[in-house]
């Protein structure tokens, strides 16, 4: 299979701290790739190696064939990076703060205007692409700021937590552009600590730790793999959990009823459903749940995911 981004071994450190370790990565083209680790994992500091602000210490990143130690510019002219903070300057307008950005990227002129005008309309700010980016909510700030990653066409976009903080419109109309962009064809490699984001969103996922790699695959895939089997069970009564059944791991409450982890699901439920009928108990649901890229992260990481990156 041929990858549009390799990295492989990778290693970089910040004085005695190792944030990557020997980290590998392969993203096709034309999908949305997922990027999950904990806080202080490795992510952003991936994300800025394969851009060039960073170097690696060891190991090589090649990005369209390129190596990036070597061809940086023939790779940043085809990347759009997405930062988590705003790049933008409050004193100026949203116009002014994208005319720069689209200049700097070698887009000008009659162009560069038609791609502004657009842009602005797609990400619902027309009627204030002359105010001052100050007076803007953080939304409108993230729209303007992934909107300025995309004015030179890049095949390659690379967005480091892009809907933090934001309003559940601005969040909606990210995700549209992203789907968007993703149906033209472009790569997104999408890091963020909402899981449900990148379920909703992503083709594959890489899971990082402790800055290694530690699993990566198509979502399905992952999910297959690791994802926990679960049933939820309620019934009237059923104020203590199940007696044990076999074939039945971990048990947990959830609201009115209980969790139980099994391999065999469909096998226990109809246990589950006998045992409950000889008890004369009315069983309110009986279901099995869908596996969760929560469980997934962890079951490989044994720690909730947290804010930051």
């Amino acid at each position: 299979m041929t990858f549009l981004l390799e990295a492989e071994k990778v290693v970089k450190a910040y004085g005695s701290i190792e944030a990557l370790r020997e980290a590998d990565l392969q993203v096709r083209e034309g999908v949305c790739f997922g990027l999950l680790g904990p806080n202080g994992a490795g992510k952003s500091t991936m994300m800025k190696l394969i851009t060039g602000i960073l170097k690696p210490d060891r190991g090589s990143i090649r990005v369209f064939g390129h190596d990036n130690a070597q061809q940086i510019d023939a790779i940043r002219s085809q990347v759009g990076y997405v930062p988590q903070e705003i790049t933008l300057h409050d004193e100026l307008s949203a116009v002014q703060n994208l005319r720069f950005l689209g200049q700097m990227q070698g887009v000008r002129g009659a162009e560069l205007q038609r791609r502004l005008d657009e842009g602005l309309a797609q990400v619902g700010l027309s009627e204030r692409t002359r105010d001052r980016v100050g007076t803007y909510s953080g939304g409108m700030k993230r729209r303007v700021n992934l909107l300025g990653a995309l004015l030179h066409r890049p095949r390659l976009v690379i967005l480091d937590e892009p809907t933090v903080g934001i309003d559940p419109q601005s969040r909606h109309l990210i995700f549209e552009m992203i789907r968007e962009l993703r149906s033209q064809g472009t790569t997104i490699i999408y890091s963020t600590h909402y899981m449900e984001e990148v379920e909703a969103l992503c083709d594959d996922v890489a899971i990082i730790d402790h800055g290694r790699v530690i699993a990566q695959d198509s979502l399905r895939g992952l999910l297959d793999q690791h994802a926990s089997r679960t049933i939820y069970v309620e019934a009237d009564g059923l104020e203590q959990a199940p007696a044990a059944l076999p074939g039945v791991g971990e048990i947990a409450a959830k609201g009115r009823g209980w969790l139980l982890q099994s391999e065999e699901p469909v096998a226990i439920m109809a246990q589950l459903a006998a045992r409950l009928a000889e008890q004369g108990k009315r069983v309110q649901a009986l279901e099995l749940q869908q596996p969760s890229l929560e469980s997934v992260f962890l079951k490989l990481t044994g720690t909730q995911l947290r804010d930051g990156a």
